[in-house]
């Protein structure tokens, strides 16, 4: 029998030895990411690359609470949910913008960061020491790579400038870096997705669901020169997703979200996450758990912690008829709506309705809604820790080249693009005539369409708050929520400034 290792475990202890003790049974029922002993002939170098996408499931400030502030408690569709008493502190942190220097989540999302980019560089600087330049190395170094841009995206749109650490560190003080311009952080994004476009594979094939493609280097590419303003390397990058042939656009936009839809052709990148079916094997993360309604277990509906939950803003943001709407939230007090990816079932009444309930939140992200068949054979009744998160999908790469096509003067290539996305909602929609084909009629007018369409395409996926940011709109949109331009970076973790005894300077604007 052959024995397979998985890479939402941890992937080195395996490897190490650990792996030899488990029966076959453990790791053939574990379906993520898998690979045969026989396939692991990079050693350390393959160890390593498959205990980053471990690293990333595994930290907050990717899956968890860090993530949600950083990324979508700050934006205009959001706020903080669950009942009052519960993180109250995040309320005026982040849904009211009086940002903290000192505060765990933020913090911690710093740091998360920091360490994937410290095990990417440490995975790169193992395949250099030992020489290994052969396809399967190099695709190995591409995939440390692309965590290594992933994180750096992530931390120049929220930080701006940061310390750009590209190798590997042995002793704390060797971390302590000054910042440097955000130029510089782009230009090392660059190098590296240009690295992974040139050496991983379009496909690994189906015993490695969720692996990085050259796919999945191009859309982050695509999307790093989109928030560069640099439209001509945005659109043609977008351009070759969409040639490639490689993924397209679900039939079903409810079905994106459900366990069934991971890894679909829609899918670029997914964080995984794995539960067995009957529960006893749990590698999950938090993503799920962290916005699942809240309440008692005792009533069936304590489906997760009750965090991130959408506004009115978004709940109003939809056009009248657009199945999105019921695929994207869930309304206290009223049918899940099977049609857009409810399971039958009558939300109790919440808090803020006039009948008085149990619920603390009208509204709840039914993207991450949770089966309730399938946590009852789970034995897991408060939370949904299977389910994957969705970092890249093709409909951003659509709208990317929509968004990139109207900036570089070609509106009917700009209102093609959209179409396609509005035309795989329109699908779904019980009448027809909803969502009608939005014409180019001048380049203003279709950048307002291609804006609506991403706030409702992506909503309650953490989007909103960096395309506010980087269209200019964000002190108009969120300004009456306590927003100035200050809050569009966040500042440095104050306890990283201290470690750094001067060194590490402070935001100028904190």
């Amino acid at each position: 029998m052959r024995k397979y290792i998985n890479i939402i475990g941890t992937a080195f202890l395996a490897i190490s030895g650990g792996f030899l003790m488990s029966s076959c049974e453990d790791f053939l029922d574990k379906k993520p990411l898998t690979a045969t002993l026989d396939d692991l002939n990079q050693g350390s170098l393959e160890g390593q690359i498959l205990g980053l996408y471990s690293n990333v499931r595994n930290s907050a400030g990717f899956t968890s609470l860090p993530w949600i502030s950083i990324h979508s408690l700050r934006a205009d569709e959001a706020e903080k949910g669950s009942d009052q008493s519960d993180g109250a502190e995040y309320v005026s942190v982040l849904d009211n913008f009086n940002y903290a220097k000192d505060f765990w989540a933020t913090n911690t999302y710093w740091d998360d960061h920091y360490a994937l980019i410290n095990l990417a560089n440490t995975a790169i600087q193992t395949a250099d020491s030992l020489k290994q330049d052969d396809a399967i190395s190099l695709s190995n170094v591409a995939e440390a790579k692309f965590f290594r841009a992933m994180s750096y995206f992530d931390l120049v749109r929220t930080y701006g400038e940061v310390p750009l650490i590209d190798f590997r560190i042995y002793n704390a003080s060797q971390a302590i870096k000054p910042k440097v311009a955000t130029s510089e952080i782009y230009k090392l994004i660059d190098a590296d997705l240009e690295f992974a476009v040139a050496n991983l594979p379009a496909a690994w094939g189906a015993q490695y669901p969720g692996r990085i493609t050259s796919g999945a280097a191009k859309t982050l590419r695509a999307k790093s020169h989109l928030f560069r303003k640099n439209w001509a390397q945005a659109l043609s990058l977008s351009k070759e997703v969409i040639a490639s042939g490689q993924y397209s656009l679900n039939d079903s936009y409810y079905g994106i979200f459900k366990e069934a839809g991971e890894n679909s052709g829609e899918s670029i990148y997914e964080i995984q996450a794995y539960v067995s079916p009957d529960g006893i094997v749990n590698e999950g993360c938090q993503y799920a758990t962290t916005m699942g309604i809240r309440q008692s277990t005792a009533s069936g509906w304590n489906l997760g912690w009750g965090w991130n939950t959408p506004t009115e803003a978004l709940v109003n943001a939809f056009e009248t008829g657009d199945p999105r709407k019921g695929s994207t939230i869930l309304f206290a007090g009223q049918s899940d709506d099977p049609s857009t990816g409810g399971y039958g079932r009558t939300l109790p009444y919440s808090t803020f309705d006039s009948i008085p309930g149990i619920l603390f939140r009208k509204f709840y992200n039914k993207k991450v809604y949770a089966d309730p068949a399938r946590q009852a054979a789970a034995n897991i009744r408060d939370g949904a820790p299977w389910t994957n998160k969705r970092v890249l999908r093709y409909a951003d790469v659509v709208l990317m080249a929509a968004e990139a096509a109207n900036e570089t003067g070609d509106g009917p290539a700009a209102a093609m693009y959209l179409e396609m996305v509005r035309g795989r909602a329109r699908k779904n929609a019980s009448n027809s005539s909803v969502l009608p084909v939005v014409a180019y009629t001048g380049q203003a007018q279709m950048r307002d369409a291609i804006k609506h369409e991403r706030n409702v395409e992506f909503g309650m996926e953490g989007e909103r708050f960096f395309d506010l940011v980087r269209w200019g709109d964000a002190s108009k949109v969120l300004g009456p929520l306590g927003y100035t331009d200050r809050n569009r970076y966040y500042p440095i973790p104050q306890p990283t400034i201290d470690k750094s005894n001067g060194v590490l300077i402070q935001n100028p604007e904190y």
